[in-house]
C-alpha cells in the first residue's frame, strides 16, 4: 500500500487506477509517468488531465524533478504527485519544482513519520534562493 503526502500530512491512498503514458486516449483524465518519459508529448492533452503521477525509481534518480518542471512550465495545472521512495529530506524541493506532494510506499511512511514530513511543508521558509536575493 501507499501514503499520499501533502502540505498537511499523510492521507490515505484513494482508489483510483492511473493509465500509463503507452496506453494514453481521448479519455484519459489520470496519467501515470516513468521518469523516462517525455514530458513534451503531453502538450496537446494538458488541459484534460486532472492527475499526473511521476515515478522517482529510487529516492537517488532525480529525473522526475526535471519532469515535473517541464509539465508546469508547460502550463499543467491539474494535480502533479511524485511516486515511489522518495524520502522527507526531498518534501521542499519536490514541491519546489511543482509536485502537489508526494504518493510514498508505507515502510518509507513508517520510517520516516508524519512529523517529518509536515517540518519540511513549510517549503517556501526554507527557501534558500529567496533568502540570498533579499
Amino acid at each position: 500500500m501507499s501514503v499520499i503526502v501533502t502540505d498537511t500530512g499523510f492521507a490515505p491512498l484513494p482508489d483510483r487506477s492511473l493509465t500509463p503514458l503507452a496506453d494514453l486516449g481521448p479519455e484519459t483524465t489520470e496519467l501515470d509517468l516513468a521518469n523516462t518519459d517525455d514530458p513534451a508529448v503531453l502538450e496537446p492533452h494538458l488541459p484534460r488531465l486532472a492527475l499526473i503521477r511521476v515515478a522517482f525509481p529510487a529516492f537517488s534518480d532525480g529525473r522526475a524533478f526535471t519532469i515535473a518542471r517541464r509539465l508546469r512550465m508547460m502550463g499543467y495545472r491539474g494535480q502533479l504527485l511524485a511516486l515511489g521512495p522518495v524520502i522527507a529530506d526531498q518534501y521542499a524541493m519536490i514541491r519546489r519544482v511543482g509536485f502537489d506532494g508526494a504518493e510514498i510506499p508505507d515502510e518509507i511512511a513508517a520510517r520516516q513519520p508524519e512529523d517529518q514530513w509536515k517540518f519540511r511543508a513549510d517549503w517556501k521558509a526554507h527557501d534558500y534562493q529567496s533568502r540570498l536575493r533579499a
